[in-house]
């Protein structure tokens, strides 16, 4: 998994890469202009800053950054030459896609809360709603693990009152889509325009 991010007017010229999500415990170790995020208790790579790489990258977008396989490349170069491992793999699994919502039940935990099993084409994937027009064989919009909300955050494995769930099923406030309601509510796509798996755009 793959996640860049990047916002000169924010943060400065950073590049933020995600490859996991934050552990409790870090260890933060920079060579060079970069900057390395490890789990403290077993070594796994969180992920990188890269300080300095907007020029160099060609990035002026806001936001969510979609790599392409030579700027990954020059990163993992830039890795190796500073004494990390190159381990930075592009990722180009869609991550909000259309799913099909085959399977829905009662949270035994929650008076809101339902447990559904949602069919992304490829798989099927549990995932906890709390959205009151949630219903079985509705057709929905699903941020995968890995998605980056238009929000900035990033949607990790998670649990729901006890209750594991990989990914979410969005709304279109959640989506920053045009003239989105503002009630709750998920949105809910017509059948004859889309279809499960299929990549679902929001830029």
């Amino acid at each position: 998994m793959l996640i860049a991010s990047y916002n000169k007017a924010q943060i400065g010229d950073i590049l933020i890469v995600m490859l996991h999500e934050d552990a409790p415990s870090q260890t933060v170790e920079k060579k060079d202009s970069i900057v390395e995020i490890s789990d403290s208790s077993n070594g796994t790579k969180l992920g990188y800053n890269f300080l300095g790489v907007g020029e160099k990258l060609g990035l002026t977008e806001a936001g969510q950054v979609k790599l392409s396989n030579e700027q990954v490349n020059l990163l993992n170069g830039m890795l190796l030459k500073a004494g990390f491992e190159a381990v930075l793999e592009i990722d180009e699994t869609p991550k909000f896609v259309v799913g099909l919502v085959e399977e829905m039940t009662e949270h035994p935990d929650s008076d809101h809360l339902h447990i559904t099993k949602t069919n992304i084409g490829s798989e099927t994937l549990q995932i906890v709603c709390g959205a009151p027009n949630i219903a079985q064989n509705q057709l929905v919009v699903v941020a995968r693990v890995g998605a980056m909300m238009p929000n900035g955050e990033v949607i990790w494995p998670g649990k729901l009152r006890g209750v594991e769930s990989d990914g979410m099923i969005c709304s279109a406030r959640e989506l920053h889509l045009p003239n989105a309601p503002k009630k709750r509510g998920i949105l809910v796509l017509p059948a004859g325009k889309f279809h499960q798996g299929q990549p679902f755009s929001i830029d």
